[in-house]
């Protein structure tokens, strides 16, 4: 039986794959779980509609990022810590302070998309993060610890 999957399904496939599975694995198990329809005739066209307007967006939000990547990448980004006299940093830095730093500067940064070089930053320094603007655009962007 021809299904259209609704979600991705492991060792099966992925979001709006057209597969071939057993009459009863569709019938009985797929189908009833909202896993994935029938791939009827009108089905398909409203898939092949919805890749296609899906599409668009995706391109939309993908322009979208770059522009904000290219107005990021030149920032400087300073996040003040109170440190010890040999430069340790009480606590750590960690992305929600990068985060509300990087929004300071007047750009729309959720944490989530911040991913740090290691897992927290306890020394005053210069660090590269990676921000995930869009599946695609992945930017660098340089920071400095300095003490209080």
């Amino acid at each position: 039986m021809e299904i259209i999957l609704t979600q991705d399904i492991e060792r099966l496939g992925h979001k709006d794959d057209i597969v071939e599975v057993k009459n009863g694995y569709a019938r009985n198990f797929l189908i009833p779980q909202k896993k994935a329809i029938a791939a009827t005739e009108l089905a398909k066209k409203v898939l092949a509609e919805n890749k296609k307007q899906r599409a668009h967006k995706e391109a939309k939000l993908k322009d979208e990022a770059l522009v904000i990547a290219a107005k990021i990448e030149n920032k400087k980004v300073k996040i003040g810590a109170k440190t010890s006299s040999t430069g340790k940093i009480f606590g750590s830095v960690n992305t929600i302070m990068l985060a509300e730093a990087i929004n300071k500067k007047g750009f729309e940064i959720d944490r989530k998309q911040i991913s740090l070089p290691e897992d927290s930053i306890k020394e005053v320094g210069t660090y590269t993060a990676k921000i995930k603007l869009h599946k695609e655009v992945v930017i660098d962007l340089e920071f400095e610890v300095v003490a209080e």
